[in-house]
């Protein structure tokens, strides 16, 4: 698995490795090299103290709405009123010269 490290100079002299979040780890040393190498050995202890870095695989959240979609029979009644009831009121809203 491969994380974005971000390396940076800092002010004066060295450097700074940052591995972003989920991770937040920092390390400094005096050249890139050195920062990243303390960054990977900060990495690598936690890995051999029991952290373990896995995958989760995230996709869209459903939509809150989503578990009444299908609740109504298409010949219910009362849909088809509503719908008749939308239909006069766009009718409405058309002929209506107020309403841009």
């Amino acid at each position: 698995m491969q994380i974005p490290v971000l390396i940076e100079p800092l002010p004066g002299n060295g450097y700074r490795a940052n591995g972003g979040d989920p991770f937040g780890f920092t390390a400094e040393g005096a050249t890139r090299e050195e920062a990243l190498r303390k960054l990977q050995e900060t990495i690598s202890s936690r890995l051999a103290n029991g952290a373990e870095l896995t995958q989760v695989d995230v996709g869209p959240a459903e939509h809150p709405l989503a578990k009444f979609a299908g609740i109504w029979r298409e010949d219910d009644p009362l849909i088809e009123e509503w719908k008749k009831a939308v239909e006069e009121y766009r009718r409405e809203v058309d002929q209506d010269p107020e309403i841009p």
